[in-house]
């Protein structure tokens, strides 16, 4: 399972790159490639390319808040979640995505 994402909080200083790096160090523990984008105070970190968002299952958005280049992922499942549940529980968080996606087909 690909996945690719976006993790993004207001400030983009704390919560942003935790939860990328939870959802980064996670998914190769369940078996999963996870690929995140953070977005913040400092830009687009780690973007996305056209190719990695083509190959991925689905794009896990960890925001509540608007993100740069939604329209990237047109097409493509997307699923929305609370950027703290993505640092408190990232392979639950993981889990329950791929579940609902699979479930989905």
């Amino acid at each position: 399972m690909k996945i690719v994402g976006i993790t993004s909080c207001p400030a983009g200083l704390a919560h942003t790159p935790m939860a990328a790096k939870a959802l980064e160090k996670a998914g190769p523990k369940l078996g999963y490639e996870v690929r995140i984008e953070q977005q913040g105070s400092m830009g687009q970190v780690n973007k996305l390319t056209a190719a990695e968002i083509e190959a991925a299952d689905f794009v896990l958005l960890a925001t509540d808040q608007k993100i740069t280049g939604q329209e990237r992922f047109q097409g493509k499942k997307q699923i929305r979640i609370n950027i703290t549940t993505c640092i408190k529980a990232p392979e639950a968080v993981l889990k329950k995505c791929v579940q609902a996606v699979a479930g989905d087909e």
